[in-house]
């Protein structure tokens, strides 16, 4: 039995996201408990509208980070928030990963200071899988970190292909570094110093990918600093909304390019399922000494219920384990 714990609270949707998934989950998977965290009065008149399973039990929390808090406050001030006391779970063993859909800045501090980073890792960063054209590509750091040097980089791509070789099946991953151009002599002298870590190492590095690599190549792994990381996916969110929108409108014009859509409507709900952010919603803060999941502040609850499967794959995998093996050996693979 694998137990996980949810901040029931947290996300801009609250209860009416967490509570919904948390029990989906639950009745799809006989080897996991839930434990969710927060008001005990609002997750009990929760439950009881949509009938509480087996295997959820309830762990009080008097306090909540808000989506606006600082990590400062969440960290002083907060030590009974439901942020807290889930993470708090995984530091004592009673839960093998926590979710929270709260303010990254205060997740990470929290998570941060209760469970402490994995020895030989300086800094923890945001790892999630994104869609490309074919599969998928993972991509860290998406904005733990506004700055990385050469040696943070090369933990990241470290943490990061073990994390790929434990949750899928591709034992050997590539790894590239995101920079501005794929030659060597392009980029900072931080990335060119960060690339002959790689080089020197046992990873499959391809060299220097540029972004649109990230959604069009076959880099399996992309690594980066949280401020090039978090631009480039915040820019294609925005690419992809606008895509969507245009979609939409053209559609909309006339009678004819309505009926045109009647008729392509299976291939559109084909590509919107393709691209629903919501199935890639879970991003994995690695570098922790246990699993903490986020997931994303406006997740409703299908993508917040994405988020606990992420938590319960790297649980199941032991991520957090072989990560620190991977590091014992200073090697990989």
């Amino acid at each position: 039995m694998i137990t996980l714990a949810i901040d029931a609270m947290s996300g801009d949707r609250g209860l009416a996201a967490t509570v919904p998934a948390a029990v989906d989950i639950v009745r799809r998977y006989a080897e996991v408990k839930l434990i969710l965290v927060g008001d005990l009065r609002l997750i009990e008149r929760q439950l009881a509208t949509i009938g509480a399973p087996p295997r959820v039990q309830i762990e009080p929390a008097t306090e909540l980070v808000t989506m606006d808090e600082s990590p400062a406050i969440a960290l002083r001030k907060k030590k009974d928030s439901s942020m807290r006391v889930a993470i708090n779970l995984v530091q004592t063993g009673r839960a093998a990963a926590c979710i929270s859909a709260g303010n990254t800045g205060a997740l990470l501090a929290v998570a941060r200071f209760v469970l402490k980073t994995i020895r030989g890792i300086d800094r923890p960063a945001i790892c999630t899988a994104l869609p490309r054209l074919n599969g998928q590509t993972y991509m860290l750091d998406l904005g733990a970190n506004v700055g990385s040097s050469p040696e943070v980089l090369f933990q990241f791509g470290l943490m990061g292909a073990t994390l790929i070789k434990c949750i899928t099946a591709n034992s050997n991953p590539s790894v590239g570094l995101l920079n501005i151009g794929t030659e060597d002599v392009k980029g900072n002298e931080t990335i060119k110093t960060a690339a002959k870590l790689f080089k020197q190492s046992q990873l499959n590095y391809v060299g220097f990918v540029e972004a649109d690599d990230i959604y069009r190549g076959d880099t399996d792994l992309i690594v980066c600093d949280g401020f090039a990381g978090n631009v480039a996916l915040k820019a294609a969110e925005g690419v992809a909304q606008m895509i969507s929108g245009i979609i939409k409108q053209q559609f909309n014009r006339t009678w004819l390019t309505r009926s045109a859509g009647l008729i392509t409507k299976p291939v559109l709900n084909a590509i919107k399922t393709r691209l629903d952010h919501r199935r890639y919603n879970g991003a994995s803060l690695l570098g922790l000494r246990g699993c903490v999941i986020k997931s994303h502040g406006g997740a409703d609850a299908f993508g917040f219920g994405w988020a606990i499967e992420v938590a319960l794959r790297e649980a199941q995998n032991n991520v957090v384990q072989q990560i620190e093996c991977a590091l014992d050996k200073n090697t990989y693979g």
